[in-house]
């Protein structure tokens, strides 16, 4: 959806004190978490971002009618102002993550978990935000990131809606590097 420049730069502003705060209410002596526990939490939230990421752009931003209309805005204007507001993505992982998880494996858990995830969604909308407003030095990871993510904009197949990586795209057959080299998989929807 269409975004003021205020509502579009919020999520750098507002996510980092949120898994700061996740952190340590990871780590509260309340908790019985340990450091090592809650850094394979926090890893495994990563890992988790990474799959909802995938899901999330494949299939509800590019085949659910009303998100799909919303995320054409994107792929028409790649440099406007267009994202999910951060009161929504807050709700959704707060929602679809922390509570769920505070509620089967307690607070400290969830909340690390959490935290990963978080992480992984500022990780995602900085490199999104990276890719289409600023000049990228060849050679470089965020060059790759930028090309794979310009060849999902414009390739004659849907294909590389993973952003961050390409791991979920290369699992299912959705990866596509160049027209030369086609995706494993030429029905992609």
């Amino acid at each position: 959806m269409r975004l003021s420049r205020a509502a579009y730069f919020a999520d750098f502003v507002v996510y980092p004190p949120v898994i700061a705060t996740l952190l340590t209410t990871a780590l509260q002596p309340a908790s019985p978490m340990c450091w090592k526990k809650a850094v394979v939490c926090v890893a495994g939230g990563l890992v988790v971002w990474t799959f909802i990421e995938y899901i999330a752009h494949r299939f509800f931003l590019h085949e659910l009618p009303y998100l799909a209309d919303i995320h054409e805005a994107h792929h028409d204007d790649p440099r406007g102002f267009v994202g999910t507001p951060t009161w929504l993505s807050l709700a959704l992982i707060g929602g679809g993550a922390l509570l769920p998880l505070w509620w089967k494996a307690g607070l400290g858990p969830a909340s690390a978990l959490t935290a990963g995830i978080a992480s992984g969604y500022l990780w995602y909308v900085g490199v999104h935000h990276i890719v289409h407003h600023w000049r990228i030095e060849p050679d470089t990871y965020l060059h790759s990131l930028n090309r794979r993510h310009a060849l999902h904009h414009h390739a004659p197949i849907p294909c590389n809606f993973g952003v961050t990586t390409r791991f979920w795209d290369w699992i299912f057959g959705t990866s596509f590097a160049s027209a030369d080299r086609p995706c494993r998989s030429e029905e992609v929807r």
